[in-house]
């Protein structure tokens, strides 16, 4: 796939098609939620992460310096990954695709973001919030681009240093940020936050199962301040704290990449439509990591279709939909790093094109 190719836009217009129309295009079977399927990945990843654990606490100490200097970062990058492809089991939980019994999604869910430090429930709401709004400038609840009236992004940090001070920002801080003060997130009147019960980013209904989520993050802090206690505070950090910070830099990576990119549209109210929100999104190749990921950041596409859709079966409805979806289908091969920094440059600020009519269409300048 050439540059040009794949920073070639995508079509703007109504698409000749429905979403009737492609979910006729997948094999039924892709719909089907089976828990020996998922239990065998959530298996996998917990015994994975066990065990890279198990290996660090036990001989990464008794390794000579020199080497443990190396090992460390290894595991530590190894073990965040594992942790990332676990968040997304989780993720798929609060779509109710892990299986067909929403209790069985729901408490593994909370499991599973308890334990990577993510309210599962506020996660799900604001997150599903998203989903039905993808790309409206007005209504999507994260990654909201920037106008270019907003002139400390579009000038005073629309330069080399800047560019490298907010993919640093983003990519080590961006999590926590988004979680705790809705940083890149939709405004709301008043303060917009993932714990607070009375944001505005939920409704009455929603409010106690914050709570509940509030109680998980605590019960595994909780859990944290012991292990500070006992084992200390390097080999609290080295084990789990590290690795988790480096699972919220990857999240970063994954889901930026999967919203961003030059040649993908931004719809106001007078243009969104669901249908071409959700396929303004953006299949990416982690290479070694797609697997690790359970291929979630080459099925993002599918994924805003029908997230319902297992992973284990995202490949297939894919490829399914791929010839119906035609043009309107944005996969980009470009590895990683450069495609972070790329459209970190890129990507600065929407507008609509004055080279076409369609003012209510708009698109990334820097």
């Amino acid at each position: 796939m050439t540059e040009k190719d794949v920073l070639k836009r995508v079509p703007i217009s109504k698409p000749p098609f429905g979403i009737a129309d492609l979910k006729k295009s997948i094999p039924p079977h892709c719909f089907k939620r089976s828990l020996i399927h998922s239990f065998a990945s959530f298996f996998r990843d917990l015994i994975i992460i066990y065990a890279f654990y198990y290996l660090a606490a036990n001989y990464i100490p008794l390794l000579p310096k020199p080497l443990s200097y190396a090992a460390w970062p290894l595991y530590w990058f190894a073990q965040g990954s594992i942790l990332m492809g676990f968040w997304i089991l989780g993720h798929e939980c609060g779509h109710h695709a892990f299986s067909e019994y929403q209790w069985i999604d729901d408490a593994v869910g909370f499991f599973i973001h308890s334990v990577c430090l993510t309210p599962y429930f506020s996660f799900k709401y604001s997150h599903r919030s998203h989903h039905a709004h993808t790309n409206s400038i007005e209504y999507d609840e994260v990654y909201i681009p920037k106008r270019k009236s907003d002139t400390f992004f579009t000038e005073f940090l629309n330069n080399g240093p800047g560019n490298m001070f907010t993919l640093i920002l983003r990519t080590t801080l961006g999590l926590p940020l988004y979680l705790i003060f809705n940083v890149y997130g939709r405004d709301y009147d008043g303060f917009a936050n993932h714990f607070l019960p009375q944001s505005g980013i939920f409704n009455d209904r929603e409010r106690s199962q914050v709570v509940l989520s509030d109680v998980g993050i605590m019960v595994v802090l909780y859990a944290f301040y012991n292990l500070f206690v006992t084992q200390g505070v390097k080999t609290t950090l080295f084990l789990y704290g590290i690795p988790l910070f480096v699972m919220s830099g990857l999240f970063v990576f994954l889901t930026y990449l999967n919203h961003t990119h030059p040649s993908i549209a931004h719809y106001d109210s007078t243009e969104w439509d669901w249908l071409r929100g959700a396929l303004s999104t953006i299949d990416r190749d982690f290479g070694f990591l797609n697997r690790v990921f359970h291929n979630a950041n080459q099925t993002h596409v599918v994924h805003h279709l029908f997230p319902t859709i297992p992973h284990y079966h995202a490949i297939e409805a894919r490829e399914a939909v791929k010839p119906m979806l035609g043009d309107y289908y944005k996969y980009d091969d470009t590895p990683v790093l450069k495609a972070m920094w790329r459209d970190t440059k890129e990507c600065i600020y929407v507008e609509p094109d004055e080279k076409t009519e369609k003012n209510g269409v708009y698109w990334y300048f820097k």
